[in-house]
């Protein structure tokens, strides 16, 4: 602190005027001579202090940023393995009781979290409060309290306003546990940035900023000079150095209810939008569930993949903005509609938040119940187990009994793509309506359509089975018509056959043959019409 002395002199002049009440006339100028007199005040000393603070050290916030170590069982969308080590991320310090607030995409999942304190050897456990997937937010408790707090910076943050992202930036993205401490310097370029991401959605908009963040900044603060929070970074692209985080005011608002233990705009999942235009496939990937939220009530994994929310197709757009729109519209309270590509299955999958958990939504029996009638008989009233099988290519696959153990995945000429056959003699299957098999074939050259596929060889089914019609179908990733033929032979078969094409993606056109012979073919088919999948690319 440094001390001002100012001498002020002050000098005050006082004349004062006398005049008689005589009326002879006199001379007026000696008269004023004689009779003024000069007062002088006497000089004063006036001791004035004043207080210059000095520049806040920017240095001193360190103590409130954390690193965030968070572990459990998350799936990821490339390699479709599961990992215990999500990594880290950063948070900032909101409270001298231990609370910090941080991204969801950081923590929301985890087994277990683990906050590394600046100046403490040892790592502090935390737990998680409340949590935002779509204001990509969450507040945990760490153990203890007497931490050293930050506060937000009260005023609207305005375009060129220095800042400093604080955090724990991995370079080197096999080594996370090593990230170091940093802070980088910039200015606020822009406060009506975007706030859509592949996996938040802010209903505002969100501040741009030139401090370089990277992975690991995640969940981190943006301060000013004075070391308060003007916001929190949560989305970066380094490779065109373009730094995003979400307003201090945005954050504020939802902080309290977060800390009271409210989820909020949330299902409870760690998920990113995808759009996958080789699969065909668009959805919220779920890396990982919070355990007893709604989605985990619903039936929600881990490797699953949300095609629809209340009958809305998702990440059409490849952003979470339809995901945050339903969940708005209708409150996390409502009983909404969802399904779900059980990834690592192929299987399709429909239920309800707050509601009915999520089950297989095709079933052949129940869905053309009142339009088949089916007498057949086999030697297989049921089947051991189920396993996936796939062509030579690993481009189709399908869910089918371990009994179907002939397999052909060799390419088709005829169709100009990718095959599969399955059966417990394909011999037969072809040749025969008294074994049960399947046939997928792929059509990438588009000359052949959906009903092309359904409705070919029609002269060839009708001398041998009876016609049961027509339906249309579509399981969300797949849409198509289906051809059904009857008591087909001496031995009453059901033989279906698919014409597809995919919702998204590339165009291909599919068909699924199956032959039904027994009540167990009927469970089989239930489970290739959920499970067949085309990945092509």
């Amino acid at each position: 602190m440094r001390r001002n002395v100012a001498v002020i002199g002050v000098m005050a002049l006082l004349l004062v005027a006398c005049g008689g009440g005589s009326d002879t006339a006199t001379d007026t100028s000696e008269a004023v001579s004689e009779t003024t007199q000069v007062l002088y005040a006497e000089t004063t000393v006036v001791e004035v202090t004043t207080t210059t603070e000095a520049p806040f050290d920017i240095s001193m916030i360190e103590p409130s940023i954390v690193k965030i170590l968070s572990e459990g069982s998350f799936t990821d969308y490339e390699s479709l393995e599961a990992y215990s080590f999500a990594g880290i991320g950063s948070g900032a310090v909101i409270s001298t009781n231990g609370l910090v607030v941080t991204n969801n995409h950081v923590v929301t999942g985890a087994a277990l979290i683990e906050v590394q304190i600046p100046g403490q050897d040892r790592l502090v456990n935390a737990r998680i409060l409340g949590a935002s997937e779509c204001y990509d937010l969450a507040v945990i408790d760490l153990e203890g309290d007497g931490y050293q707090a930050l506060e937000f910076h009260e005023e609207e943050p305005k375009t060129g306003l220095q800042v400093y992202a604080a955090g724990y930036p991995a370079v080197d993205e096999y080594d996370f546990e090593e990230a170091d401490y940093t802070l980088t310097q910039g200015i606020v370029a822009s406060t009506n940035a975007s706030g859509e991401s592949s996996w938040a959605s802010l209903p505002g908009s969100v501040l741009e900023h030139t401090a370089q963040i990277l992975a690991g900044n995640s969940g981190g603060p943006l301060v000013d000079e004075d070391g308060r929070i003007v916001a929190l970074n949560y989305a970066g692209n380094e490779d065109i150095d373009k730094n995003y985080a979400i307003p201090g005011s945005d954050v504020q608002a939802i902080v309290e209810r977060l800390a009271a233990g409210e989820n909020v705009e949330s299902l409870g999942i760690n998920g990113e939008a995808i759009w996958d235009e080789y699969a065909g496939i668009t959805g919220i990937w779920v890396s990982n569930v919070k355990p007893g939220s709604l989605a985990d009530k619903a039936g929600v994994e881990g490797g699953d993949l949300i095609t629809s929310l209340q009958g809305l197709p998702m990440g059409l757009d490849g952003t979470m903005a339809d995901y945050c729109d339903v969940l708005r519209t209708n409150g996390t309270d409502s009983v909404m509609s969802i399904e779900v590509l059980r990834w690592a299955t192929s299987e399709m999958l429909a239920g309800q938040i707050n509601g009915d958990p999520l089950e297989l939504t095709f079933s052949f029996a129940q869905e053309f119940e009142d339009s088949i009638d089916y007498t057949g008989s086999s030697s297989y009233d049921y089947y051991s187990d189920y396993g996936y099988i796939e062509d030579d290519s690993g481009a189709v696959s399908v869910l089918v009994p371990v009994e179907w153990i002939d397999v052909d995945g060799t390419y088709n000429d005829y169709y100009g793509g990718p095959s599969l056959w399955a059966s417990p003699s394909i011999d037969d299957f072809m040749t025969s309506f008294s074994t049960p098999g399947v046939q997928i074939d792929v059509s990438m050259d588009g000359y052949f359509t959906i009903y092309d596929l359904a409705l070919e060889d029609y002269d060839m089914w009708s001398s041998s089975c009876s016609d049961g019609g027509t339906e249309d179908y579509d399981d969300g990733v797949y849409f198509g018509v289906i051809q059904i033929w009857q008591d087909c032979g001496s031995e009453q078969a059901l033989v279906l056959v698919l014409g597809a094409e995919p919702w998204a993606g590339e165009y291909y056109t599919i068909r699924v043959l199956a032959q039904v012979v027994s009540d167990a073919d009927l469970e089989a088919l239930d489970n290739i019409l959920n499970s067949f999948f085309v990945l092509m690319g």
